[in-house]
């Protein structure tokens, strides 16, 4: 493709930086470093860029769940605890949502104070597409030197492309941590079954009664109910409130 001569230093930067974010790849980053990368590159197309997050909603509830700078995480605060905001609107309503000045914007009720009050002269937050969470990338914008219409066309039109990694490295890491946590689950509950056997089989109890003993004990010791399974069998030996139990 061929593009008119005055639009080439627009575009040069835009598909050079289209096609080391396509680049990225799980096995060598984080999501931290995901997002690194990103604002690596928006910096390279928007120079006055201060910090960039990214926000998740679940169940209606914001979070971010990384930040490249603590101005980002604390701007990202204020408008949870407002319960308005740009990334609030552009999270929920799938939006959009960019502000050129916030120096003289009016919606948010006391949020833009508060940012242009820590430095920040514009923002733009970027949704997520579409399902399956539901969230966007939102970058905090310094000098208003370089905040003109090309320069914010570029970076809007990048950082589109860009929540594709970042919800897909989000989605990785939340399926790997569902993965580890039924993991876990699995084992306590193979060990809790283990030890219900043996105090089945050497307190002739119930399956039922087993496993109130092992409550509690866990409640007495005020140790997980895990961890009083585990010792009955790696030892075989029963804490004093089952011996309790035993003798009652």
């Amino acid at each position: 493709m061929i593009f008119p001569a005055d639009e080439r230093p627009a575009v040069a930067p835009l598909q050079l930086a289209l096609a080391e974010l396509s680049g990225l790849s799980f096995a060598e980053h984080s999501m931290e470093s995901v997002l690194r990368e990103v604002t690596v590159l928006t910096t390279r197309l928007l120079p006055a860029a201060l910090a960039t997050s990214v926000t998740v909603l679940s169940d209606g509830r914001p979070t971010t769940v990384a930040a490249t700078e603590e101005l980002a995480l604390d701007l990202d605060l204020v408008q949870y605890r407002l319960g308005t905001g740009p990334c609030l609107q552009a999270a929920g309503s799938g939006d959009l949502v960019e502000v050129v000045d916030l120096r003289a914007e009016r919606r948010w009720a006391g949020f833009p104070e508060q940012a242009a009050g820590r430095g920040c002269h514009g923002m733009v937050s970027i949704p997520f597409p579409p399902a399956p969470v539901a969230g966007g990338l939102n970058v905090y914008v310094g000098s208003p030197q370089v905040w003109d219409e090309e320069t914010r066309g570029l970076a809007t039109r990048f950082l589109t492309q860009a929540t594709v990694p970042v919800v897909n490295r989000y989605l990785y890491e939340s399926a790997v941590a569902r993965a580890r946590h039924l993991e876990t689950a699995m084992a306590s509950r193979a060990a809790i079954e283990q030890a219900k056997g043996i105090l089945m089989e050497r307190l002739k109890l119930s399956s039922e009664r087993a496993f109130e003993t092992l409550a509690r004990a866990s409640m007495a010791a005020n140790t997980k109910l895990r961890d009083v399974a585990d010792h009955v069998v790696a030892t075989g030996e029963f804490p004093p409130e089952i011996g309790q139990d035993r003798r009652s």
